[in-house]
């Protein structure tokens, strides 16, 4: 009983300090995955305000649709707290009770469990020494009783056989007589010893139960510990309890409230249709130097303007561009291992002036760029002066050609910008 008790307290303090370590490795965990969600939702953000800005949408629906790319960072922003809380808060408070709470020996454990050892051994030492006792005595009685039962056989032989004598029969009733005294002082030494063992048993188990009592109050600090550290826990993952994310929702809300059809329809009107304005056109006299005139918006360098886009959309009807034209595809099923696709050429509605086909057939007209160029959309290709590059189709009405890098990347020019070689 006492062995199984102090093994018990023993396996116990082990398992405390083992569960402290689990906890930890749990947190920290999670904590990965909370990192993990806020930089996805971070790149997804950064990604899609990107294409949401450069596309077709415009106004304050668009400001809505951004809103909805702000949810997305704040909220990352929020999750990368609940990170660091689980780390530097909740994993130090636990690692820094464990250390207070268990204190690990070189040899033997922890002190805390030798210190429960010790006590039941010291509450049990008076009643195991009666014990002992108890036993040595019943032994002892047993032992008689053989002797007896030993002595009377061969007294009831003695009688049967003509060869023992009556001397003989004379000492084998006397054996039989001294086994039955021994006999009965044996048992009254076992039942003396008994009845004291029974009268040490109560505050034995007194003594027992107190140092019992003693070794759980430890157990009862690691519970009550471990129940205001979860409920920490629970804090800091609950972020329906944060007011910052009720907040980043009423502003996504009022955002997306505020959305006004038609003023939206009204800037559209103004900027793209019948309300913008017209460059319409003069009569103009007769210009020599026309050609070699300055632009009215020059580039860096001296380089000439960009080609016009507001009234005519180049090939490919850019104004009507959406991600899947900025070379991004996503498939409506999601899966962890899903990278965006490349926008093929030949998802153009079968337009038989993709980039594909030029490029295939290995046509075009070796030009060499005048000017640096940065791309302003995805679809544009951008270079340096002095680049060379493949010319894939000519100029359309609004200044713009198609061509190809020595990278092999394709997309639209000005024309202005380069000049045969």
């Amino acid at each position: 009983m006492i062995s199984s008790e102090s093994f018990c307290l023993t396996v116990q303090f082990d398992d405390g300090h083992r569960l402290c370590n689990d906890l930890m490795g749990c947190l920290q965990e999670r904590a990965k995955i909370e990192k993990a969600y806020g930089d996805q939702l971070t790149a997804w953000s950064k990604r899609w305000r990107q294409l949401i800005e450069k596309g077709p949408q415009y106004g304050s629906v668009e400001r809505a649709w951004l809103a909805v790319m702000t949810e997305a960072e704040k909220v990352s922003e929020l999750h990368q707290d609940v990170k660091n809380n689980l780390l530097n808060e909740d994993v130090e408070k636990v690692k820094n009770w464990q250390k207070e709470a268990y204190h690990k020996q070189m040899i033997g454990g922890f002190k805390e469990a030798k210190e429960a050892e010790e006590g039941f051994k010291k509450a049990q030492k008076p009643w195991a020494k009666k014990l002992k006792e108890m036993e040595t005595a019943k032994k002892a009685y047993h032992m008689a009783c053989k002797e007896e039962k030993l002595a009377a056989t061969r007294e009831a032989n003695g009688k049967t056989e003509a060869s023992v004598t009556a001397d003989q029969q004379k000492k084998l009733h006397e054996k039989v007589d001294k086994c039955k005294q021994d006999v009965q002082k044996a048992k009254e030494k076992y039942e003396k010893s008994l009845e004291e063992l029974n009268k040490c048993t109560q505050p034995y188990m007194e003594s027992m139960e107190l140092v019992f009592d003693q070794c759980q109050q430890h157990e009862v600090k690691r519970l009550t510990f471990l129940k205001e550290a979860l409920l920490d826990i629970k804090r800091h993952l609950n972020l329906t309890e944060n007011q910052s994310y009720a907040t980043i929702y009423r502003e996504l809300e009022r955002t997306i409230l505020a959305a006004n059809t038609q003023e939206d329809l009204k800037w559209f009107s103004n900027n793209h249709g019948p309300g913008m304005h017209m460059n319409w056109p003069a009569f103009e006299e007769y210009n020599p130097d026309q050609a070699a005139a300055p632009p009215k918006k020059k580039k860096p360098d001296g380089a000439p303007p960009t080609p016009s886009t507001d009234h005519v959309a180049p090939p490919g009807d850019r104004s009507s561009v959406s991600s899947y034209d900025k070379n991004q595809a996503y498939s409506t099923e999601w899966s962890d291992d899903e990278q965006p696709a490349a926008y093929s050429g030949n998802e153009n509605g079968g337009n038989g002036n993709s980039f594909e086909d030029d490029s295939s057939t290995g046509r075009g007209l070796r030009v060499r760029a005048l000017y640096d160029y940065e791309g302003q959309e995805q679809d544009e290709l951008t270079f340096k002066a002095g680049d060379e590059l493949t010319k894939t189709e000519d100029e359309d009405e609004q200044g713009w050609c198609r061509g190809r890098l020595d990278n092999g990347r394709e997309g639209l020019y000005p024309a202005n910008y380069v000049e045969p070689i």
